[in-house]
């Protein structure tokens, strides 16, 4: 849910239980300044409860579908409640309180104290889905907590793995250096080796060539 709604609708909630309390004490008071002064602050907060309500439903109508449907439903009951608290109090403003009406009394009687438990048991169940709600809320805090969290330690493993490859990287490099140095110093020492042969090859071949001159050069002479 989203934390904008929510936050309207603890507000709403707030106000809504705050009006309803102020209309059942201002239908007890008698006609006066006290009581248009009640009034007048029921009338401001009904005017405030309905920019709430139209904050909830634009706000509900920008998210998912999925979640849409479920909120424009409770705002439809908070809509009715508001409408009832509405019409409460337009009665106390045309209500004369000296010389009440039958139909004033049968309402009062009958009608008041129902709408009274109403309200308070749609408010009571709009308070415990506001828990609800709350309590989802942390519950999905926490747990992105403890993905962030577990993406902090996978990221530091990563961190290490990648030190260790340059390390590794860095000792193979130093591995292939040795090995090209090793190669050119076998390769000059083949070089000698091959030279040094045809060199002794050659001694050997001119000490057998003398050989046969001093004994051609004894057994003819």
């Amino acid at each position: 849910m989203s934390e904008i709604y929510e936050g309207y609708e603890r507000q709403y909630c707030e106000l809504s239980a705050n009006l309803s309390r102020k209309c059942n004490s201002a239908a007890a008071l008698p006609d006066g300044e006290k009581k248009k002064q009640e009034v007048a602050e029921l009338q401001a907060g009904l005017e405030d409860a309905d920019v709430l309500i139209r904050k909830m439903d634009l706000e509900a109508r920008s998210l998912q579908p999925s979640m849409k449907a479920s909120l424009l439903a409770k705002l439809r009951e908070y809509k009715s409640d508001l409408n009832k608290l509405k019409r409460e109090v337009k009665k106390l403003t045309s209500r004369n309180s000296n010389q009440p009406s039958n139909e004033d009394l049968e309402s009062g009687m009958a009608g008041a104290h129902p709408a009274s438990a109403n309200q308070r048991d749609r408010l009571t169940m709009s308070t415990e889905r506001l828990n609800q709600s709350t309590d989802r809320l942390t519950e999905s805090r926490r747990a992105a907590l403890e993905t962030e969290q577990l993406g902090v330690s996978i990221l530091e493993d990563l961190h290490q793995q990648r030190e260790t490859l340059l390390h590794s990287h860095k000792k193979l490099s130093d591995v292939d250096s040795a090995i090209d140095k090793s190669k050119k110093v076998l390769t000059s020492m083949s070089r000698r080796i091959s030279r040094n042969k045809w060199i002794v090859g050659s001694i050997i071949a001119a000490l057998i060539f003398a050989i046969i001159l001093v004994l051609y050069f004894k057994i003819f002479h």
